[in-house]
C-alpha cells in the first residue's frame, strides 16, 4: 500500500497566535511532528498543506514538501477532509501514488515513538477504510439538564472508579484513512478501526497558552518512547 503523509497547518490561528510554528522544546511546534514522521518513516516524504508562507518556511526548513492551499480553504470554518481531499487532487496532478493517507496533526506534536508502526501494521491487518487514536477517558461523567438534575451516563452513584465501563475519546495523534474514503467525504468512517494509545503524550493538545506550558512539562518529565 502507498502511504502518504500529511501535517494540515494554516495560519491565522485566534486562541494562541502563530501557534504552529511557536517553540516548544526549542523548536517550532510542526517541527515535533515533521521529524517524528521522517524518523518513523525515513523513505517517504512529508507533506504540509497550508496556506500560510511562515509555516511554509519552517516546515521546508525541517525537511517536509509544502502544498500550497488555496484561500478557500484558509478559513478556520475549513474542514480537515476539505484539506485532505485537496491535497489528494495535488497528489493526482503530480502523479503521486496514494492510497492511503496518514494524517499527522500539528497541534499534537508529542508520540510515543512506536505509535506510527503500530498504526500501519494495526490498519493494514484490520482490512478497515480507517484507524484513529483513541485514548481511555477515566473519569465519572454525565449530563445536566435544564432542570439542573445531574444524570450520569457511565456510572451508578457510588460506583467505584474501578468498576466502570471504560469510555475512549479521540485523542487526536494520528489518523489513517484510505483515499478514496476521503474522497467520499469522510476521515473517520464507521467501521474506523480504534488504535488504544494509554500514553501520557496523548494528553497534549495545543490549543491555549495553558496548553503550551503543560506541553513542556511533558516534554521534560516523560520519554516519549516508553
Amino acid at each position: 500500500m502507498n502511504y502518504q503523509v500529511v501535517i494540515p497547518a494554516r495560519g491565522g490561528s485566534k486562541r494562541l497566535k502563530g501557534k504552529n510554528i511557536i517553540e516548544l522544546g526549542g523548536i517550532p511546534l510542526i517541527a515535533h511532528s515533521i521529524l517524528y514522521a521522517k524518523k518513523s518513516l525515513p523513505n517517504l516524504q512529508i507533506f504540509v498543506n497550508t496556506d500560510d508562507e511562515e509555516i511554509a518556511k519552517v516546515a521546508k526548513a525541517f525537511g517536509a514538501e509544502i502544498t500550497y492551499r488555496p484561500l478557500a480553504l484558509g478559513s478556520d470554518t475549513t474542514s480537515s477532509v476539505e484539506v485532505l481531499q485537496h491535497q489528494l487532487q495535488w497528489f493526482e496532478e503530480n502523479q503521486i501514488q496514494c492510497d492511503a493517507l496518514i494524517l499527522l496533526q500539528a497541534t499534537n506534536p508529542l508520540r510515543p515513538n512506536w505509535l506510527l508502526e503500530k498504526a500501519i501494521l494495526s490498519f493494514e491487518g484490520s482490512g478497515r477504510q480507517s484507524l484513529a487514536g483513541f485514548s481511555a477517558l477515566n473519569k465519572k461523567y454525565g449530563q445536566i439538564d435544564s432542570d439542573h438534575f445531574f444524570h450520569p451516563e457511565n456510572y451508578e452513584p457510588g460506583q467505584r472508579m474501578q468498576d466502570l465501563v471504560p469510555r475512549y475519546y479521540e485523542n487526536g495523534l494520528i489518523y489513517i484513512t484510505l483515499a478514496d474514503s476521503i474522497r467520499g467525504g469522510q476521515i473517520i468512517t464507521s467501521d474506523v478501526f480504534p488504535l488504544v494509545v494509554d500514553h501520557i503524550t496523548a494528553t497534549v493538545d495545543i490549543d491555549e497558552p495553558q496548553d503550551l506550558a503543560y506541553a513542556q512539562y511533558i516534554l521534560e518529565n516523560h520519554k516519549e518512547n516508553e
